[in-house]
């Protein structure tokens, strides 16, 4: 489906799959084929999903969130000027635009900011959003995209004047390294020499702390985790008893990332009315449903590097738990 919505100052485009239900069968047929079986952790994210994961960034345990908010209101300024004081803001998976705002004010305060280009998956948000947007920042101009970043990359559009295109949330750290080398390289080959990637990343630490922030006290995680669960019953018609499942969170410190897996209590065959499947599971046998990477500095260089990419700006949050880091073309 593709439509565009346009006033004087907002310009809206829709790009999404006629049937989103047919890319969600094919991935969780072929996630539950697998050894060890997978899903797509995009299919957290439904209403209850969203919410529960808000409620994940407000944990005392969950330290990403803060930290990267923490950083963009100290140093979006330096940010803005170590960027070339670009005229046009890219952010994928943009959502409400809460911390991007820290980004917008500084190209505000710098004389630059000229375009916000929101690319997210809600049309709704998108539109809330865009309406917010231009009456706090008079004159700006919004060209949003709703579209599934990942498959409509190349949909987003150029700028004269360069772009700082924003992937935060540490969202990056969920890809595989070949999927990640892709995406970055495919990011790559749309930026120009005055275009710079803003990117957030998760950094390396002790394994306790890591686990702590996906396996909170309170169990909000454990809940946040099963409702892909829930998602499956009511999307493929599943008969997954969620009281069966159990949420497992380790650090893998050999692949540098969190691995996050639901472990099957009993051994149990669960049916998917929408795939007319079947599929058993083992007593104690485990499902991922998510990956986490965590990053160093040399580490996020190299994966720059091999992606066509060169490292040119990197800050931190006081604690150095999480790192935002500037790359241009190389």
């Amino acid at each position: 489906m593709d439509s565009e919505a346009t006033t004087e100052q907002i310009a809206i485009e829709v790009h999404l799959a006629a049937d989103a239900g047919a890319a969600m069968r094919r991935d969780v047929r072929s996630g539950l084929s697998g050894d060890p079986k997978e899903l797509a952790p995009k299919y957290f994210y439904d209403e209850r999903g969203s919410q529960l994961f808000e409620q994940i960034t407000e944990l005392d345990e969950y330290y990403p969130t803060r930290a990267e908010r923490s950083i963009l209101a100290e140093r979006a300024a330096e940010i803005v000027a170590a960027a070339g004081e670009p005229e046009t803001l890219v952010e994928l998976g943009s959502g409400s635009a809460s911390k991007t705002r820290h980004l917008l004010s500084a190209m505000l305060e710098a004389g630059c900011l000229e375009t916000y280009v929101p690319v997210d998956i809600s049309e709704e948000i998108t539109h809330e959003t865009a309406d917010c947007l231009v009456e706090e920042y008079p004159g700006l101009a919004i060209r949003g995209l709703v579209c599934d970043f990942e498959a409509d990359l190349e949909r987003i559009p150029g700028g004269s004047g360069g772009r700082l295109v924003a992937f935060l949330g540490g969202t990056v750290g969920n890809l595989y390294p070949g999927p990640r080398r892709e995406f970055l390289a495919r990011l790559a080959g749309l930026m120009g020499a005055d275009d710079r990637l803003l990117l957030g990343t998760d950094l390396v630490k002790r394994a306790d702390r890591l686990e702590a922030a996906y396996d909170d006290a309170s169990g909000v995680t454990a809940e946040f985790n099963k409702n892909v669960l829930r998602v499956l019953n009511r999307e493929l018609g599943a008969d997954f008893d969620l009281d069966a499942f159990e949420h497992v969170a380790r650090y893998d410190a050999e692949e540098a990332r969190m691995d996050i897996r639901l472990r099957s209590l009993a051994a149990q065959t669960i049916r998917l009315e929408g795939l007319d499947m079947s599929v058993d599971f083992a007593a104690g046998e485990e499902m991922r449903t998510e990956i986490s990477s965590k990053f160093t500095y040399e580490q996020l260089a190299r994966v720059y590097a091999e992606a066509g990419l060169t490292m040119s700006g990197w800050f931190t949050d006081r604690d150095c738990d999480y790192a935002l880091s500037l790359a241009r073309v190389a």
